[in-house]
């Protein structure tokens, strides 16, 4: 959420960010708008202290005269009026305030200046790591897993609907490796504190990781009462603190977490829909870091570094794209998205997205921090990354590493979780 003094003081600066996210025409109008209202804000606010005033002198002045017994009715009929004329601008006020806060709520975040302009087709691809597998023999997951026994689509959809699925046997002690290997390595060895958080969430929180209101048709509401299931952990993880000063000697700060995620994907239809590569319901590690301004550019590279380390662990060749400012998320002013390559489908899957946010979220969530003692308190920056989302690293390390007979490798690191070298 941007704040209203940089609606006043950078207001060709963020129209210049809108364009490079390629939404001036959708946003522009929106920005006009907020402009406007903040204006007639400024000027009711001055109608409204200059008509408080003018009624605390003609009280005074009534008080005087009936003290000397002199008559005040023109002065008591005057503050009568000006009493109506600052409750009609206050209604004003009101109104102009509450519409200033939904478009300001609807503004994307500024991309950061190293963020290219322009859309999709400007993305870059900033580092590679291993070989794919190029061979048009090789099948896709669902045919081996279905057939392995380890991937039940039919009972998914059957219980639940299309884009749910059921794991059995060595498919669902793939999903618990999965999330033993990551929580291990990113507490164990990347100094993340691990929290287990409720995956029910108000509309304060969603509202403070920008899900809302931008996204509410994506995501999945709870009849009858203001709760949403969480579409991933950064939005409880990175309310932890909505409305807290923090010491900011504690800084910077990471946590992971593992849930499940939902999400409608409302538009998403006939999309990658074959296998898990796009489902409602799915396992995740996040990782969320809070940090400082000065900190937060080095502390983005760390966390996706941390998330890198896993797809090296698990021997998955991948790629990391700095998405252009027109492919980079609602809230955020710099994203990689890291790619892991699946043979069987012949294409590059996203398993993690790194995002810094700088202050957008945290002034949306009231996060801030005193730099020092007797020292302004300043907005955090927030920032988040998939470390990893498993569907997609499942499909992957079954393409990757099927075998002619049916089988499948297991990646060494999982061995030990899974207790198996194969799936067969």
């Amino acid at each position: 959420m941007h704040d209203l003094k940089s609606l006043r003081d950078q207001i060709d600066a963020l129209r210049d960010a809108m364009r490079r996210r390629e939404k001036l025409d959708q946003i522009g109008p929106l920005i006009d708008r907020a402009e406007a209202l903040d204006r007639e804000r400024r000027t009711n606010i001055q109608a409204v202290e200059e008509r408080k005033a003018a009624r605390n002198a003609a009280t005074q002045e009534v008080a005087r005269r009936k003290k000397e017994k002199q008559s005040a009715n023109e002065l008591v009929e005057q503050s009568r009026a000006l009493g109506e004329e600052i409750s009609r601008l206050e209604a004003e006020l009101a109104k102009a305030e509450s519409e200033l806060e939904r478009i300001m709520l609807e503004i994307p975040n500024i991309p950061l200046p190293e963020v290219p302009d322009g859309g999709e087709e400007r993305n870059v691809i900033v580092r590679e790591w291993g070989t794919p597998r190029m061979d048009p023999a090789l099948r896709p997951h669902w045919e081996i897993a279905e057939a392995l026994g380890i991937l039940d689509l039919a009972r998914g959809a059957k219980i639940s609907g299309s884009g749910f699925v059921v794991f059995r046997r060595a498919g669902a002690r793939l999903v618990r490796s999965l999330m033993n290997l990551f929580l291990d390595v990113h507490t164990g060895e990347h100094g993340y504190e691990e929290v287990w958080v409720p995956t029910v969430v108000n509309r304060a929180t969603m509202t403070g990781t920008a899900q809302l209101p931008k996204f509410e048709d994506d995501m999945y509401g709870l009849r009858d009462e203001d709760l949403f299931l969480i579409p991933t952990a950064e939005v409880p993880v990175t309310n932890l603190y909505r409305d807290e000063m923090l010491d900011g000697a504690s800084l910077p700060r990471g946590f992971c977490a593992y849930t499940p995620c939902f999400r409608r994907e409302a538009g998403s239809a006939g999309k990658d829909t074959r296998g898990v590569l796009r489902v409602h319901e799915f396992d995740k590690v996040e990782l969320v870091r809070y940090a400082t301004p000065e900190t937060s550019a080095s502390e983005h590279e760390l966390m996706t570094k941390h998330a890198m380390t896993l797809l090296e662990r698990l021997g998955l060749p991948y790629r990391v794209k700095l998405l252009a400012a027109g492919d980079t998320g609602f809230a955020s002013a710099k994203t990689y998205d890291l790619e892991t390559y699946a043979p069987g489908v012949g294409a590059w899957l996203e398993v993690s997205s790194s995002s810094t946010f700088t202050d957008f979220q945290a002034r949306r969530a009231n996060i801030r921090y005193r730099p020092g003692s007797g020292e302004k308190p300043r907005f955090i920056h927030t920032l988040n990354a998939s470390g990893l989302a498993f569907p997609r690293v499942i499909a992957t390390i079954i393409e990757h590493y099927q075998q002619s007979d049916g089988s499948v490798t297991v990646p060494e690191a999982l061995r030990p979780y899974l207790g198996a070298d194969s799936i067969r």
